[in-house]
């Protein structure tokens, strides 16, 4: 007779194979942890219904973008001699010559010109990095490369605006003639005066400024300074703009373009008003006591540098995705102080 052996034995992993599991991801590819990933579980609005077989729009809904001045208002003609971080330009001034008085017969005096030099530093550095996973790149309906990268270049940009104006309104001269009007460490609105001893209210009721007098102001101060009328500019954030286009104020709407490009560049007039090309910003850091701070002055005032020093995608070695960086260096140098004028207001 012919045993036959163990059913164990002929088929030695049956209970191997009926122990094991299949790994299943779910429906949406979501990550089991939001540690490294894109498109967490626990972001507040995030379905990752991208994934599915749905119709969805391939237009992306992109966030509304401030506005970039600093390449407008600043000279920008020593970008091409930087390469990267660290670099220095060295700028040379322009000698003064001194002018006397000749009598016949007599000597000239002579002046010894002078190799007086500035210098601008590359000393910002500013990066990005995200990682687009290859299950985003193969099932989402959505070019998430070019989007992020698009996103990214923003994000640069307006770091960079932000930086340029703040370097300009540390750089106003506080010489006699002071140009910083008003004083952001001042409380009472009503003591704003000229002379950088308080904020200056503006506004179109008795005892209040009125922002057109404010602007005509900082062009007095420019002009005795013998700053060139072409080239100068004049910068606030919207709170200033709204009282300046009051029904009070002197300023006629016509002055005005309607909205024509302020989101695009921030330039929100078609003309001139009191001789400065009128921009509009969100960069200007926020003060302390003080409503907010303008600032005008000419294009030669400041110097910038910038360059994207590199852009480079490679496979990341602990995914299976591909990883996106850039970096952003840029250097800015206040070059004349007295081509600028800054003034703190407050608004009751």
């Amino acid at each position: 007779m012919i045993r036959r052996p163990p059913r164990s034995t002929l088929f030695p992993y049956t209970t191997l194979f009926r122990s094991m599991a299949y790994n299943a991801s779910d429906q949406f590819f979501e990550q089991s942890t939001d540690t490294n990933g894109n498109f967490g579980n626990s972001v507040s609005g995030q379905t990752n219904s991208f994934f599915l077989p749905n119709v969805y729009s391939k237009q992306v809904l992109n966030f509304f973008r401030k506005s970039s001045v600093a390449e407008a208002i600043t000279n920008t003609d020593y970008a091409g001699e930087i390469s990267g971080y660290g670099d220095t330009v060295r700028i040379i001034k322009e000698p003064v010559i001194t002018v006397y008085q000749y009598e016949r017969g007599a000597d000239v005096t002579q002046t010894k010109l002078t190799a007086q030099e500035v210098s601008l530093v590359v000393d910002t550095a500013n990066a990005f990095k995200f990682i687009v996973d290859d299950i985003e790149t193969n099932m989402s309906h959505v070019n998430f490369r070019d989007v992020a990268t698009s996103s990214a270049a923003y994000a640069l940009r307006d770091a960079f605006d932000e930086g340029v104006i703040a370097t300009m309104i540390a750089g106003v001269s506080a010489a006699s003639p002071n140009h910083i009007l008003g004083s952001d460490s001042a409380t009472d609105l009503a003591a704003g005066t000229f002379d950088g001893t308080g904020n200056l209210d503006i506004g179109f009721a008795s005892g209040e400024h009125d922002p057109i007098d404010v602007l005509s102001h900082m062009a007095r101060l420019l002009d005795e300074a013998n700053v060139p009328e072409e080239g100068r500019w004049f910068l606030a954030n919207p709170e200033f703009y709204e009282v300046l286009v009051q029904s009070s104020s002197k300023l006629l709407s016509v002055d005005y373009n309607a909205g024509q490009g302020s989101i695009r560049n921030g330039l929100v007039s078609s003309g001139k008003l009191r001789g400065f090309d009128m921009y509009k910003t969100n960069n200007i850091a926020a003060t302390t006591n003080a409503a907010g701070q303008c600032l005008a002055g000419h294009m030669s005032s400041t110097a910038t540098a910038q360059t994207i020093t590199s852009t480079e995608v490679i496979r990341d070695p602990d995914s299976f995705g591909d990883i996106v960086r850039g970096l952003h260096v840029y250097g800015a140098k206040v070059l004349r102080p007295d081509a600028l004028v800054s003034a703190f207001y407050g608004i009751d």
